[in-house]
C-alpha cells in the first residue's frame, strides 16, 4: 500500500497515537517519500520533516507508522476579502459633531502654553 502522491509530490499529515503510540502528541509531517523498506502489512516507513505551528520544518525525520492512522490536516476556512465597511476604521461619536477629543501629541498654538513648555 503506498501514498498516493499529491500535485506537488509532498503531502501533510497529522500523525497522532491512531499512527503509532510513539506519538502521544500528534505532529505535523510533510512526507518526502515512502521508503520501501520491508514491514508488516498496513505499516509503512515515511521519510520527511516534522512541522511547526507556522508551517516550518524544525526536524527531518523517518517515522514508522500505520497507514490506517494517518490524517490529513483540517482544512482551513477560506479566507474572505474585507468588506469595504470592514476596512474603515470607527469613527467616534466626538468627531462626527465635530468635537475633536485633545490628545498629548497636539502642539501648543502660538503664543499658547502647555504644561509641556514652562
Amino acid at each position: 500500500m503506498f501514498l498516493a502522491p499529491s500535485r506537488e509530490g509532498r503531502d501533510l499529515l497529522i500523525v497522532g497515537r491512531a499512527a503509532s503510540v510513539q506519538f502521544s502528541r500528534p505532529i505535523r509531517f510533510r512526507v518526502i517519500r515512502q521508503l520501501d523498506w520491508i514491514t508488516y502489512d498496513g505499516w509503512v516507513w515515511l521519510d520527511g520533516y516534522e512541522l511547526d505551528g507556522q508551517g516550518d520544518a524544525v526536524a527531518r525525520r523517518s517515522i514508522f507508522v500505520m497507514m490506517a492512522g494517518l490524517r490529513p490536516p483540517p482544512t482551513a476556512a477560506p479566507r474572505s476579502k474585507p468588506t469595504r465597511s470592514a476596512a474603515i476604521p470607527h469613527v467616534s461619536q466626538d468627531r462626527r459633531l465635530g468635537r475633536v477629543p485633545a490628545s498629548p501629541q497636539r502642539r501648543a498654538e502660538p503664543g499658547r502654553r502647555t504644561s509641556e513648555h514652562r
